[in-house]
């Protein structure tokens, strides 16, 4: 039976759990999670869990913050003062924005702090400074 090794890409449905139970994200109702192996595109951790496994195969993995999104990059977050946010854009905390930087490029903030002066925006993942355990199965290899 051939097993998931480096360079394969591999399509996998999974279920990923924070460590309170909650679920963050999954394929149920979806196509599978389809990556190369090796090549980057998926934390390390579940990159490392299919290795070895074979279609058909299960298993339950935990993942350290280390292996996920990383420890949260306090440099990450800036201040904004607040009138330089348009009136219509939603402040409350916890509300997902995208902003550009200077360079052009889209980039996802999350609101963390709101005063009358400033408004500070986290462009940490969600997930950073969080364990993560997944229920994994491989559905092909190619």
């Amino acid at each position: 039976m051939t097993q998931v090794k480096s360079g394969d890409t591999v399509r996998v449905h999974y279920k990923g759990t924070l460590t309170d139970g909650q679920t963050f994200d999954s394929s149920e109702g979806k196509d599978p999670l389809e990556f190369t192996v090796g090549s980057g595109q998926i934390i390390p951790g579940l990159e490392t869990a299919v290795e070895g496994m074979a279609v058909g195969d299960k298993k339950t993995v935990e993942v350290p913050v280390d292996q996920a999104y990383g420890q949260p990059d306090p440099n990450a977050q800036q201040a904004v003062p607040r009138g330089d946010i348009p009136e219509d854009i939603p402040l409350d905390l916890g509300t997902q924005l995208q902003v550009q930087t200077p360079q052009g490029q889209v980039m996802p903030v999350t609101v963390v702090e709101v005063t009358d002066e400033q408004v500070v925006l986290d462009a940490n993942h969600p997930l950073a400074g969080k364990d993560l355990t997944f229920a994994i199965e491989v559905v092909e290899i190619t």
